[in-house]
């Protein structure tokens, strides 16, 4: 959600910002600005709708300066609009903003009695109001950005500058990331890494309270009561080419196809002939998952998901309760933790906000310990959890997460092998699970080969205004995973339903006009499953089948079951899952919907 990019150089630093915004077009946002000091002042252009309509007008009047901010909104307070964009501006302080400020009505009514005047319906104009009003009194910059920090409630990442200061910008975190970026004769703030790389490969992962200020020549990190301190720089691996489509006509796509390498990458070095290596969860990690009696998996979307895939192979193998919750319900729960629980939460980024929060409030809560399941190794989650396992997945810029689940699966397969070597399974099963394990991106890539057939169900369904999607056991939580993505790219109203359930109500939505889509892996619940799809099939309903290809489906309109080698229990849920992200595809691309960007969402949620 929203993206921020500040910049104080030797060189024009509009390009920069402007690419950097581009960068950061796959987290959502609505409107784009940007400010920069100019010779003769500062120059401020927002607009409403991507970030082409800003550099157009960029283009048509060319903003050269050395020292500006930029930023992409995603709405909160205010519809989306040119005057709500930032950079926002209230006499010398300019302000971009991530996050949501929950007192900003108290500060609004406190500054309007003092006459000040608001030009947007945000919470972020508050911010700049305080700034100003510090400056005022004489303060500089970083002084009066503390000042004003000091009286926010909720979270925030911004970057300030002052009109009468082409030296400085300042940055300050509370709740949502921000990266300093170092360069040579200048100096750089953003809310992702990847705003930077055209840049910059030297970074500082801004902690929580942090507050930088950044010139041509040095920066320095303060603490949020002004003291300094020293913060690590961190070389990332990250190029610009793992931002880029290559070959291919959307992210999205490409991202499916790579699953198969993401996926060998997140195994690499962990999975033996025996099962997990020892130590792949951190110093101690192994004695930890020895001790826990009980887990408590948070998560949101999809990665809700790969835990409620992860709870029915712990429990089967390690035989121990598993809970799975949303994070933004955990949190407002008094919840029942029992004697040796682990709690684990799984997040892409690392940075969203309920997710993130619920680790925080676990401390207090008696758990056992924590586990981090993450694709980004300096994000706050997996700075914070006391053990993290990374996912490898590597930039994941579609809004529809892909890779990510499938990773995701990975690393949640290696932790319930773990878990059950601990808790005594034999090791004949141990090494059975490892071979199926070692065979999953193999198994990725034969499932990538029918995308020609998916093409053509996606042409089949493509007018539909509503589908339902069945599973059982852990295909339960691929068919919701499925129905995510439909939903999510192609705007089709999707839901997911235990097969088995049916009869217990949306049966009654089943005629000619709704397509059903089953997955189908050849499992003990195969013929549970037969009966649930007859269900369908009497009462006339559009059925399309995903199934195993040794699924026996007499019967089925072969035109209507897309067979695909599946594998065991363990790596079926992401061989499955393949298909199912093809569809919403290629559905997507048929409709004509923005397949990276889709209406309304934002790939990391960092505000509740």
């Amino acid at each position: 959600m929203c993206g921020i990019v500040a910049a104080v150089a030797q060189r024009d630093v509009a390009p920069i910002l402007v690419a950097g915004l581009r960068a950061l077009e796959y987290r959502g946002y609505d409107s784009a600005g940007i400010a920069v000091l100019t010779p003769s002042g500062l120059r401020r252009v927002r607009a409403k709708g991507k970030v082409r309509e800003l550099e157009a007008r960029c283009d048509a009047d060319p903003l050269r300066g050395h020292t500006g901010i930029a930023h992409t909104r995603w709405a909160t307070h205010g519809a989306p609009s040119e005057e709500n964009a930032h950079p926002h501006q209230a006499g010398r302080a300019v302000v971009v903003h991530n996050g949501i400020i929950e007192n900003h009505a108290h500060l609004r009514a406190e500054l309007q009695s003092l006459g000040r005047v608001f030009a947007s319906e945000t919470d972020t104009e508050v911010i700049a109001h305080l700034v100003d009003l510090e400056l005022g009194k004489g303060l500089d910059v970083r002084e009066a950005t503390l000042r004003a920090i000091a009286r926010l409630e909720g979270a925030y990442a911004i970057a300030v500058l002052d009109t009468q200061d082409a030296e400085h910008i300042v940055g300050a975190r509370l709740g949502s990331p921000l990266v300093l970026g170092i360069g040579i004769g200048e100096h750089f703030l953003a809310s992702d890494i990847q705003a930077l790389v055209q840049v910059t490969r030297r970074v500082i992962y801004l902690e929580e309270g942090d507050v930088a200020e950044i010139g041509r020549e040095r920066y320095a990190v303060f603490d949020r009561h002004g003291k300094s301190v020293d913060r690590v720089v961190h070389e990332s691996e990250l190029s610009s080419d793992a931002i880029d489509k290559g070959e291919f006509r959307h992210f999205m796509l490409k991202e499916i196809h790579e699953q198969p390498r993401a996926v060998a990458d997140t195994l690499e070095g962990r999975l033996g002939a025996n099962g997990p290596l020892p130590n792949i969860f951190g110093p101690g990690g192994d004695t930890l998952l020895s001790r826990a009696a009980g887990l408590h998996i948070v998560a949101c979307g999809t990665s809700y998901h790969a835990g409620l895939v992860a709870k029915i192979w712990i429990e089967a193998l390690a035989r121990i309760p598993v809970s799975v919750e949303v994070a933004s319900e955990y949190r407002y729960r008094d919840v029942v933790v029992p004697p040796n629980t682990l709690f684990i939460a799984i997040s892409q980024s690392g940075e969203t906000a309920d997710t993130l929060a619920a680790l925080r409030e676990s401390r207090a809560r008696g758990y056992l310990g924590t586990l981090a399941i993450c694709n980004v190794p300096e994000s706050s989650l997996v700075r914070e959890a006391q053990l993290k396992l990374m996912t490898r997945a590597g930039p994941e810029i579609g809004v529809a997460s892909t890779k990510a689940f499938t990773t995701q699966l990975a690393a949640l397969a290696l932790l319930s092998q773990e878990l059950a070597r601990t808790h005594g399974l034999p090791l004949s099963r141990l090494q059975a699970l490892a071979a199926e394990l070692a065979h999953l991106p193999r198994m990725l890539e034969l499932a990538l080969t029918i995308e020609p057939a998916i093409e053509a169900l996606a042409a089949r369904i493509v007018d539909r205004q509503h589908a339902l999607f069945l599973g059982r056991g852990t295909q339960q939580a691929v068919a919701m995973e499925g129905a995510l993505k439909l939903k999510e790219i192609s705007y089709i109203h999707a839901e997911a339903y235990p097969a088995g359930e049916l009869k217990h109500g949306p049966l009654a939505l089943v005629d000619s006009t709704m397509p059903v889509i089953a997955v189908a892996p050849n499992n003990a619940l195969l013929d549970k499953l037969k009966s649930n799809l007859q269900e369908v099939r009497a009462r006339g309903g559009e059925l399309y089948v995903i199934a195993d290809h040794v699924s026996a489906l007499e019967g089925e309109d072969p035109t209507r079951v897309l067979r695909l080698e599946v594998g065991g229990e363990m790596i079926a849920p992401a061989v499955l899952t393949v298909p199912l992200q093809l569809l919403a595809y290629h559905v997507a691309v048929l409709r004509g919907t923005d397949v990276d960007q889709p209406r309304n969402l934002a790939k990391s949620v960092t505000v509740e």
